[in-house]
């Protein structure tokens, strides 16, 4: 993060809030607002509220990479001129007791306390381990609620894939991924110009090509239908999930209580140049590949794990159940990207650039099969993601996200996809219980790119060098 930027607002509260302490607790918000705090407050967002509920509760990992050690001091200064003016790293959730009402309340804040830096050997023997050892052990620490909820955590060892590395976490009512992933942007500067903001690849749209009046009524009435038919349909299936559709008994469901269950995280860092050899020669999109990637690897991965329970031990020959029911929530941003020019003048000018969560959630069916045509994956895939495309079931869900999570809750396995330069690391929150052996998931995706990647060479779909 750099260390350029305005000096650190004064956030010091006139008067500090009488904080009630239940069952020895330091994570209660429940406080007795004082008449003259008020100017300092803002009323939570329904996602703020959302996601301070029980069932919803969960924090953000994020995990950078460095190419040199990292200085506490150069951070903390950054950061003091940087997150310090942004009004939900300087807030706490605190709940009116007279009111009942959620709001954020302005408070002092001591970077000292939100940085971590542990005394690591730099010299030990499994450092890539340590690292996942340590984020894991980060997501059963839960957040000190007395102060804004944010933490950096510096980490000066040397792993496969940096030579030190900074964790942030934070509380997901701070924000989506979106908008964080801006915001660190927006905090960093060209190495090469140090008062410029890191340059972002713009997206290349499409020409419009000039139709009839005839022909786009037409299109027009054609797309107005298959939304609402398609927003029909996932209602349907919304609801029958609710009463009576279940997902079959796979070695991959977990069981009663499974959310609460500590959780493993693991990556794997695959080429983007890779996936975009298989996009640009089936005019897909990143996204395409992403999808039928996860369901090549969720189906290799199970047929594996049916051949060891039946005692037949190949991966080779088809193990699998027919008519296998396995689905997953797809994560939508539904709001446009910030930028981090907004968000960089919203820490210099207090510019009222829009933030928070506005995320929606789609239930996917993955379907698990051993196709004689590897390439059947991504075009199942992108008839899938198309089909979404043309469906409301993101934005209603969003509206329902509480009666959703309620519902699901938080299952075994959470996967995340994140690109960078050349590279695309899949991350994922696993159960040990249900997922014992981790990095044969990582395999499995990662050889089904290969797969991928074979296939369209081997049909003379696209030319190597």
């Amino acid at each position: 993060m750099g260390s350029l930027g305005p000096k650190p607002i004064d956030t010091k509260t006139k008067t500090e809030p009488k904080m009630s302490v239940t069952n020895g607790q330091k994570n209660s918000t429940v406080l007795e607002i004082e008449p003259e705090q008020e100017r300092e407050q803002e009323p939570a967002s329904p996602a703020t509220r959302l996601f301070h509920t029980k069932a919803l509760s969960c924090h953000i990992l994020a995990i950078l990479g460095c190419t040199t050690k990292i200085n506490r001091d150069v951070i903390k200064k950054g950061l003091e001129s940087t997150l310090l003016n942004h009004p939900r790293f300087t807030s706490i959730p605190v709940v009116d007791a007279k009111k009942g009402v959620r709001k954020w309340m302005k408070t002092t804040v001591n970077v000292e306390d939100h940085i971590v830096c542990p005394d690591l050997d730099p010299d030990m023997e499994s450092p890539d381990e340590f690292l996942e050892n340590y984020t894991s052990n980060l997501t059963t620490i839960p957040m000190d609620m007395t102060k804004p909820l944010w933490e950096v955590h510096i980490l000066n060892v040397k792993t496969s894939e940096a030579d030190a590395v900074g964790i942030l976490k934070l509380h997901h009512s701070i924000g989506d991924g979106m908008s964080i992933i801006s915001l660190v942007l927006a905090c960093t500067r060209k190495a090469s110009d140090p008062e410029a903001l890191p340059t972002m690849p713009s997206s290349t749209k499409k020409e419009k090509t000039k139709a009839g009046f005839c022909r786009r009524f037409c299109y027009y009435i054609w797309f107005l239908f298959m939304v609402f038919w398609n927003t029909a349909v996932d209602a349907v299936l919304f609801l029958a999930t609710i009463l009576f559709l279940n997902d079959t008994e796979t070695p991959m469901k977990g069981g009663a209580g499974v959310e609460h269950n500590p959780k493993r995280l693991v990556h794997r860092t695959i080429s983007l140049d890779d996936m975009k050899i298989v996009k640009n020669a089936l005019n897909l999109t990143i996204n395409d590949v992403v999808m039928g990637i996860t369901q090549a690897g969720l189906s290799r991965y199970l047929n594996r794990r049916y051949g060891n329970t039946n005692g037949k031990g190949s991966s080779k020959t088809n193990n699998l159940p027919k008519n296998i029911r396995l689905r997953g929530s797809i994560v939508f941003n539904i709001r446009p990207s910030t930028g981090i020019k907004a968000l960089a003048e919203m820490m210099e000018k207090k510019s009222k650039a829009k933030w928070g969560n506005k995320i929606g959630y789609v239930l996917t069916q993955f379907p698990i099969s051993l196709p004689e045509n590897p390439l059947d994956y991504i075009r199942q895939a992108k008839t899938i993601i198309d089909r979404k495309k043309l469906s409301l079931e993101s934005r209603f869900s969003f509206a329902a996200a509480q009666l959703i999570q309620e519902i699901f809750g938080s299952k075994a396995l959470t996967m995340h996809f994140q690109s960078y330069y050349n590279k695309m690391t899949i991350s994922m929150s696993v159960d040990p219980q249900v997922i014992p052996d981790p990095y044969q998931l990582c395999d499995d995706l990662q050889d089904s790119l290969q797969m991928f990647k074979e296939a369209v060479t081997k049909q003379g779909l696209v030319v190597t060098p």
